[in-house]
This record gives C-alpha cells, sequence and structure tokens, in this order.
C-alpha cells in the first residue's frame, strides 16, 4: 500500500501549494487592473503547473529516482514523440470535423481574426495549451498514475484516473456526461501512448495540439468553452449527439470512433517493446 500513500501525499500536496498559489496570483490580479484577463488566464494555468510539478520532483529526492522517471524525461522534451504528437492532434481534429463538415453538421464558416492579430492569438493560445497539456497531462498521468501502477498495475491505475479525468471536466462550463466520458476515453488513449513510448512527450504533443485546433484553428467549443480571438466563424448544425451541442466535439459520438480508430492506428506504429 506505500505507492497508495505517496501517491495521496502528492496530492495533498498539489492542492496545498496549488491554493497558496491561486491565492498569490488573486493577489497579482486585485493589483494589476489593466491586465489583460488572457495573461492572468496564462499565469494561472501556469501556477496550476508549477504546483503539479513541485511536490513530484520532491517526492522524487525522497524516493531516489530520477524526476523523468515519471514521464517528462527532459533529455527527450519537445523532440520527436512531442512533434508527432503535434501532427497527430491536428490531423485528429481535422478528421473529425472534416467528417462532421461530410454530413452536414459542421461548417468551417469565414475567418473572423486576420493579419497579425490572428497570428498574436495564435502563438498566445499555443503557448496556452502546451501549458494546459503539460499540467493536466503530468497531473493525472505522470508522478500520479506511475505510482499508482506499482501496487494495481498499469491499467486499472490508467482506468481509474482516466475516469477520475473524465470527472473533472464535468466541472467545466456546459460540460455533459457524453463530454466527460469523451474526455475520459482521451485520457486512457493518453496513458497507452504512455505506455509504448515511455514518456508523455507524445500525450502532451497531442493533447496541446488537439485543444489549439479546437479552440483556435476551428473556432468550436472545447469542454463549453469559446476561445476568444479565434480564427474562424465556425458553427455547428443539427443534432447535440452528432456535433456535441454547447460542449463541441469531445461530446459528439465521432469522437468515440475517432479514439479507435486512433488506438487502432497507434498500436500499429508504436508496437509494444519488452519491459
Amino acid at each position: 500500500m506505500w505507492p497508495v500513500w505517496r501517491v495521496l501525499v502528492y496530492v495533498s500536496a498539489y492542492y496545498v501549494l496549488r491554493s497558496l498559489l491561486i491565492f498569490i496570483a488573486g493577489g497579482i490580479a486585485g493589483k494589476a487592473d489593466n491586465l489583460n484577463p488572457l495573461w492572468l488566464e496564462l499565469l494561472e494555468e501556469s501556477l496550476l503547473l508549477l504546483a503539479a510539478l513541485a511536490p513530484a520532483w520532491f517526492l522524487a529526492k525522497l524516493e531516489m529516482r530520477p524526476f523523468g522517471s515519471f514521464g517528462l524525461p527532459l533529455r527527450r522534451a519537445f523532440g520527436r514523440d512531442f512533434l508527432s504528437g503535434l501532427v497527430w492532434g491536428i490531423a485528429a481534429i481535422t478528421l473529425l470535423l472534416l467528417a462532421m463538415h461530410g454530413i452536414g453538421a459542421f461548417n468551417f464558416g469565414s475567418v473572423a481574426t486576420h493579419g497579425i492579430r490572428a497570428f498574436r492569438f495564435a502563438v498566445f493560445w499555443g503557448i496556452f495549451f502546451l501549458v494546459v497539456a503539460l499540467y493536466e497531462d503530468f497531473l493525472f498521468r505522470g508522478y500520479s498514475l506511475i505510482t499508482l501502477s506499482e501496487t494495481t498495475g498499469f491499467w486499472p491505475a490508467a482506468i481509474l484516473i482516466s475516469a477520475l479525468f473524465g470527472a473533472v471536466h464535468l466541472f467545466n462550463p456546459e460540460e455533459t456526461l457524453p463530454g466527460a466520458l469523451g474526455a475520459a476515453c482521451i485520457g486512457l488513449f493518453f496513458c497507452f501512448t504512455l505506455r509504448r513510448t515511455r514518456a508523455l512527450w507524445f500525450a502532451v504533443g497531442l493533447h496541446a495540439a488537439w485543444d489549439w485546433g479546437e479552440s483556435f484553428l476551428y473556432s468550436v467549443p472545447d469542454s463549453g468553452t469559446v476561445s476568444p480571438g479565434h480564427l474562424l466563424n465556425s458553427s455547428f448544425r443539427g443534432a447535440r449527439w452528432l456535433t456535441g451541442g454547447s460542449v463541441g466535439p469531445e461530446a459528439s459520438v465521432f469522437v468515440f470512433i475517432l479514439i479507435a480508430v486512433m488506438w487502432v492506428v497507434f498500436d500499429r506504429l508504436y508496437p509494444a517493446r519488452k519491459s
């Protein structure tokens, strides 16, 4: 049971540090009346990332293990797996929306943001969703998953963690049960990529590119949130089970088909290796 207690210590330390950092961020926001709310959002996500990483780094020292053994080895940072993940993420959201467009459920619309403003938002959201991906993937599939796996085995831990990942999405605005289930299934696929690549970098790249493609490039809701500065005036038409409704494509029936296809393709391209 020792690994379970280590996870509980990690989660407790995360929440304590998270509360402290968010309190500090609130103080900064209160004194910076003219600061753009988007920059405050990026600051908050960056502090959440710090809250997820710092306890794991400290526990790694206590356990006399390299920090990189928990999914983010620095020698592989932003390398081939990360770049492959970026390609997969953009390709996945593109194929999903093309399928929905093909049946008349999605319209790409016209360009909403032009020129240098579009470029600035593209860069901002790229940085923002990279931070979000690092934070969420490490919190759910880094120290917690790898440590819990020592007791339960990998797949029971992965299923439990992915169910929690989906449940957390229910706290997002406009989120629905199908959307949370879609997030849980995507989270389980991320666990599968960790299993095969021995790191989180592929998942981080895919996660960041998927969110960027949803929120900026194709300008659709991401877990019920429409991001400002999006590129297109896109729109959905049809039943909620096809379009995902206000939640976005993560709640569409097509996303489950897409995840199944991704699982099969990834299994072929990244075959299992001996431990």
